[in-house]
C-alpha cells in the first residue's frame, strides 16, 4: 500500500510541481492541489484508455541473484 501512495506523491511532484505553490493563501492553495489531483486522474485515465504500459520496475540485488541461480 505504501508503494502505491509513493508512486502517487511522485507523480505529483514529477508532472505538476505540487511541492511549490503558485499562490498565497491557504484556499487558492487548496484549488491548486484539486487541479493537480484532477491532472493526474486525467494523465492516469488517458493512459488506461490507450493502454499504454506501466514503466519497469526496479529489481533488487537479492531478486537479481535469484533469478540467476
Amino acid at each position: 500500500i505504501r508503494a502505491g501512495v509513493e508512486g502517487t506523491i511522485s507523480q505529483a511532484v514529477r508532472r505538476t510541481c505540487i511541492r511549490r505553490t503558485r499562490y498565497t493563501g491557504l484556499p487558492k492553495t487548496h484549488l491548486g492541489h484539486v487541479f493537480a489531483a484532477t491532472a493526474i486522474n486525467i494523465i492516469r485515465l488517458d493512459a488506461w484508455l490507450t493502454e499504454t504500459p506501466l514503466g519497469p520496475t526496479r529489481t533488487s540485488h537479492l531478486a537479481r541473484l535469484d533469478l540467476a541461480a
